[in-house]
């Protein structure tokens, strides 16, 4: 087998592939508002209430329409994962992991299609939408190599008289509850690993995009996954999710999300149910409050370009996003300067007229933002931005706010959004204090040509991933295993060599011989 290596993205400065991708679009355009089933045991199962995804760009534009799972279907997915476990978890490592790339192969040959998608269902332009199907395809190809390391664990210790062996095998059920925001990588990076460790899966996908979880269902349906494996059930969190997190049949959760609703799955699934026998293992990825910091010595033209790409790519929907920059005092104003140039020269508009910033996801999440401007006006000075910009979609500016004090709510709280504070330090010293002054411990990124400074960063910005002299989003699967410390999550490094022991338990055997 090949080694593993990244999915290379597109060029989209080629104008063939533009033109790929308005034809990708205008093909999906054309399916927009179908009704979708839930999948359980392999079979269609449709309900007459819906999940509506609406196109974040158009406000009146239906994307899909999805039936509603109910408790009762969540106890029929439930029971159908856990039937299709005993056989599932006795298929070789090799069969599991060929599904994987054989799914992985399938996404390269729908990569427009599914580009199209997500640009239409969460708003993402080209390069954003791309890096997320490549994400997905990495997933699929570094897990599957992945398993099969697994597969063939290091012997332990040899006693002598004794034959003694480790090894990895499958949790049980699990419930993977994925994020709107990398609504391909993510799902199919948490339901994939879970499936090739032997584990069977209840996919609850985000109600923002249902879609990327018909994909992956359909894509496994089209190389004959098994039955039961994978069950795809759309439904509202706080029934159909808070009931598949506390059944006792469930055995792990994987969740990506906000940080309350991650904490309340922990504290749900931490209570033990009647007829449960395990402790479930809990798998959450939270939020973020995560900062750049601009170094008196950094090359500044360098500083501003990563971080108006890490605040505003992808409107600042990520978790990863840089929603602060704190900057040594002696560059603070001509730092500033550059920042607003290149901020101002964003354009915005329609995610599939593939601008720099598209729309928000809901026009929920653009009350919350546009309420956390507000507060930014009176805690901040406003350099750029501010406002909700035309359109008939949920498109806001990409919102600058100076001067701000370290403990000030914009600085504290996440957003996710396009709106960045920019806070003053008096030295590096400080700029390093201020970095680790929240609650989360997800991203980070130092700008310095002092080897000394970079060492520092390294020891002392607690953060799960860090960046040196570039932007802190953009972490690559293999390269950069992605998680968090504090209140960003259990810091499960997602793309790493680690990852897949979360969805497994070790079995020690000892054979006494003669």
């Amino acid at each position: 087998m090949k080694p593993f290596k990244n999915e290379p993205y597109k060029d989209w400065s080629n104008p063939k592939e533009i033109q790929k991708m308005h034809a990708a679009i205008a093909a999906v355009e054309g399916k927009l508002g179908k009704k979708y089933p839930l999948i359980i045991n392999g079979e269609k199962v449709y309900t007459d209430d819906s999940i509506i995804s609406m196109n974040p760009s158009r406000r009146n534009e239906i994307v899909a329409k999805f039936s509603k799972a109910t408790m009762h279907h969540a106890e029929l997915a439930i029971h159908a994962a856990a039937t299709a476990f005993p056989s599932w978890k006795k298929t070789p490592a090799k069969k599991r992991a060929e599904y994987l790339f054989k799914a992985a192969d399938e996404f390269r040959k729908q990569r427009y299609e599914i580009n199209a998608w997500m640009i239409l269902e969460v708003g993402k332009n080209y390069l954003e939408a791309d890096a997320d199907t490549c994400e997905a395809i990495d997933f699929l190809e570094f897990y599957g190599r992945e398993m099969l390391r697994y597969d063939n664990p290091p012997k332990p210790l040899q006693l002598k008289g004794e034959r003694d062996e480790l090894k990895y095998i499958p949790l049980g059920v699990g419930v993977v509850i994925p994020p709107w925001n990398f609504p391909l990588a993510i799902l199919t990076g948490m339901t994939t690993a879970a499936i090739v460790t032997g584990n069977t899966v209840v996919l609850k996908p985000s109600s923002d995009s249902p879609v990327m979880g018909q994909i992956l269902t359909e894509v496994f349906e089209k190389i004959k996954l098994p039955k039961g494996v994978l069950n795809f059930l759309p439904g509202p969190g706080a029934e159909v999710g808070d009931f598949l997190v506390s059944h006792p049949l469930t055995r792990f959760i994987a969740f990506t999300g906000s940080k309350e609703v991650g904490l309340h799955i922990n504290e749900l699934a931490a209570k033990h149910q009647p007829g449960q026998k395990w402790i479930k293992r809990v798998i959450v990825e939270m939020g973020g409050k995560d900062s750049i910091v601009v170094d008196d010595n950094a090359n500044l033209e360098e500083a501003a370009k990563g971080v108006v790409a890490a605040a505003f790519g992808f409107q600042g929907q990520k978790c990863s996003a840089c929603s602060r920059v704190i900057v040594v005092k002696k560059v603070y104003d001509k730092f500033v300067e550059k920042l607003a140039a290149l901020t101002n020269a964003l354009s915005i508009g329609e995610a599939k007229s593939n601008l720099n910033v598209g729309p928000v996801i809901n026009e929920r999440a653009e009350n919350t933002i546009l309420h956390y401007i507000e507060i930014g006006k009176k805690e901040g000075t406003l350099i750029t931005g501010g406002t909700k910009s035309l359109g008939n979609g949920n498109f806001i500016e990409p919102t600058i706010f100076g001067d701000v004090a370290p403990n000030a709510r914009i600085a504290q709280e996440e957003i996710f959004g396009p709106v960045l504070a920019v806070i003053k330090a008096k030295n590096y010293d400080e700029a390093l204090e201020i970095a680790n002054n929240t609650e989360y411990g997800l991203t980070g990124a130092v700008y310095t040509k002092s080897k000394k400074r970079i060492e520092q960063a390294r020891e002392d910005f607690f953060v799960g991933n860090l960046y040196v002299n570039r932007k802190c989003t953009g972490a690559m699967v293999a390269a950069h295993p992605f998680g968090g410390f504090n209140m960003s999550g259990t810091d499960s490094k997602a793309g790493g060599s680690d990852y897949l022991l979360l969805f497994l338990q070790a079995k020690s055997i000892a054979e006494k011989v003669k």
